[in-house]
């Protein structure tokens, strides 16, 4: 492996540990990223580490400072409301498109996802949590998604997913620890593959906006409660 290749493949680890820790929170909005400290923790040096928070400068994780480095990206409601609206539109978009094309085999690949999911009746921890709950969530929307039967508009959608990251795993947190809250996503979740199920796409469109603007209150509350907003 050359030089260039190495580099490159420790800024991609690099990239994908602080951008996890960016986004479950490890870093508060605001925080400086010092050099030092993240050689330190990750164990990568300044080069690949360097070429990562660029990138995260992009993913708009990040803000860079003219000679003074690095900080997390400030949070607000504003960015919160104008992320989950313009994400909430485009799977509402997705969702219609995928009711109108999708075919059996997108049928049977949501119903499946559907009952993988819903067989997740209670959490401990949060690592449960991200690695159970919510990848099966996860996974169940991307199902959906998938019978849209447009791969730019799948792009799209990952961007945005990984806009909103932050503000979900708030959300998460705050949602998805108690058996009565599986037990209400269960319920909203059954209600939205009956109505993708019955082919309505003008209901289907609906339901999946109401569903990803859903979150936005609680997450405004959480902001609020620590401080993380003026």
């Amino acid at each position: 492996m050359s030089g260039n290749d190495e580099k490159s493949n420790l800024a991609d680890v690099a990239y994908g540990l602080l951008k996890r820790d960016l986004t479950e929170g490890i870093f508060k909005p605001g925080d400086k990223l010092l050099m030092s400290a993240l050689r330190e923790r990750y164990e990568i040096g300044a080069g690949p580490m360097r070429e990562a928070l660029s990138r995260l400068v992009a993913d708009r994780l990040v803000t860079a400072e003219s000679q003074k480095g690095f900080r997390v990206a400030p949070m607000s409601l504003a960015e919160l409301k104008d992320i989950y609206f313009a994400r909430a539109q485009l799977e509402a978009l997705i969702t219609e498109l995928a009711v109108q094309n999708g075919d059996e085999n997108w049928e049977a690949g949501i119903v499946a996802s559907a009952h993988t999911l819903s067989k997740v009746t209670e959490v401990h921890n949060a690592d449960e949590m991200l690695g159970l709950w919510d990848s099966r969530h996860k996974a169940f929307h991307r199902a959906i998604a998938s019978g849209c039967g447009s791969a730019k508009l799948m792009e799209l959608r990952m961007t945005m997913l990984d806009q909103a990251e932050r503000y979900r795993q708030l959300w998460l947190r705050q949602t998805v620890f108690s058996a009565e809250a599986l037990e209400t996503k269960r319920r909203e979740h059954q209600e939205l593959l009956e109505i993708l199920l019955s082919r309505d796409s003008v209901q289907a469109r609906h339901i999946m906006f109401e569903h990803m603007m859903n979150p936005i209150p609680i997450i405004t509350e959480i902001l609020a409660s620590r401080g993380l907003i003026g």
